[in-house]
């Protein structure tokens, strides 16, 4: 009821992009988990094939939300929130109709391009509307996002009884409906027209020291809740010898989440410190991966599940609080590209470093990830006297 309060006291605006997330994950999780499965298993493509076309989506998605940032500081979030869920619901659509290499790679393109497209407008958007709220609307955001990426999983399974293009339209379905109603609703901001090239825009947040080491040190946060569908659903399958116990670590996760996150990130407000509770929060996700390490089980996995997401509760609202207030505001969309670029890129390599460790021996995967965590925690603490104070680009634009 708190978390539903909360909700209905914020603009329309803002209502709607929190239900725009839930829609994006659960169309995003009721495809992509699948679609390896179809591309090798119902279509017969080569592993390699298989992972060409899966690079493609990622690479697309993660190497361009600088580009998406970009684009909606200088033509508005608006519109490119529109163009990202219409370019998904094309992409998802190509999945559905085509099973030709070259129709599968556009699909894949497009859905990539569609996710950098929207992931920093959104952003963006969602920090302007909330003002002084933030890091309560990015609380909710959280909510709204993990309770998609659970429903997805479950409704793509029920879909595929039927088969792989039932759920890739459904998907499709949904990101059409999502694209009718922010044409509809999200009212259009006012863009501020500047001479300074895209590539000015770049180099000013690239060579900003301050929020570059900001991103680096969080680089830990998206790389360990990454291990929420890699290391710890392999664990949780490997202690109990049960395929559901996959399912059970997202159900645990998105529980905890639900119930604690709004009431954690108001507490943690109220008490101030935005940079002791970002060192917090990757010291509890760090501390998350000891529990197996020292005793093996299923408990010691759901123990480690539960910290990684409290630790990721406490610190990610004032990230993306904090985000907006390291530049000027006409670059907040170019600033949450370039975070999300390197977090991207972290996730990615934190998970090929972990599958290496998986591969190695038992307890190398928990103590990277561990220490990872605590590196994390010691650099954000290093510097959190010269973190910039989240109200003061209360009026970015997008």
């Amino acid at each position: 009821m708190r978390t539903l309060r909360s909700v209905r006291s914020f603009p329309l605006a803002v209502r709607l992009l929190l239900v725009n997330q839930l829609g994006v994950n659960t169309g995003f999780y009721l495809l992509v988990p699948y679609l390896a499965a179809h591309l090798g298993g119902d279509l017969g493509m080569s592993a390699v094939a298989v992972g060409v076309v899966l690079g493609v989506r990622n690479l697309s998605q993660q190497g361009l939300f600088i580009l998406g940032g970009s684009a909606a500081d200088r033509l508005g979030a608006r519109g490119v929130i529109i163009a990202g869920c219409g370019l998904r619901t094309l992409g998802f659509g190509l999945f559905a109709l085509g099973d030709g290499m070259a129709v599968l790679l556009a699909a894949s393109l497009l859905s990539g391009l569609a996710g950098a497209l929207f992931n920093p407008a959104v952003r963006a958007y969602l920090a302007q509307e909330a003002g002084e709220r933030r890091a309560e609307a990015f609380a909710l955001f959280s909510v709204f996002a993990n309770t998609g990426a659970l429903l997805g999983p479950v409704l793509g399974t029920v879909l595929l009884l039927v088969d792989f293009r039932a759920a890739a339209l459904s998907a499709a379905g949904i990101f059409a409906v999502l694209t009718v109603a922010q044409a509809a609703v999200l009212p259009a901001h006012t863009v501020e027209r500047t001479a300074t090239p895209v590539l000015g825009d770049w180099r000013e947040v690239l060579t900003d020291r301050r929020f570059l080491a900001f991103s680096l040190a969080l680089v830990g946060l998206y790389a360990l809740e990454s291990q929420l569908y890699l290391l710890l659903p392999e664990a949780a399958r490997e202690a109990t010898g049960w395929e559901g116990a996959v399912g059970l670590v997202f159900l645990v996760s998105t529980v905890v989440n639900l119930a604690l996150q709004l009431r954690i990130t108001t507490r943690l407000q109220q008490l101030g410190g935005r940079g002791r509770w970002l060192a917090c929060g990757m010291l509890v996700a760090g501390l998350g991966f000891l529990p197996p390490l020292l005793a093996p089980g299923p408990v010691p996995v759901l123990l480690a599940v539960v910290l990684l997401r409290i630790g990721v509760m406490i610190a990610q609202p004032f990230v993306l609080e904090l985000i907006p207030a390291f530049g000027r505001d006409r670059l907040t969309g170019t600033y949450y590209g370039v975070f999300y670029l390197v977090s991207g890129l972290a996730a990615a390599l934190g998970n090929a470093a972990v599958g290496w460790a998986m591969d190695t021996s038992s307890w190398a995967p928990w103590a990277l990830c561990a220490a990872l965590g605590l590196a994390c925690a010691a650099a954000v603490a290093h510097q959190r006297r010269t973190l910039p104070e989240p109200d003061s680009a209360l009026g970015a634009a997008t």
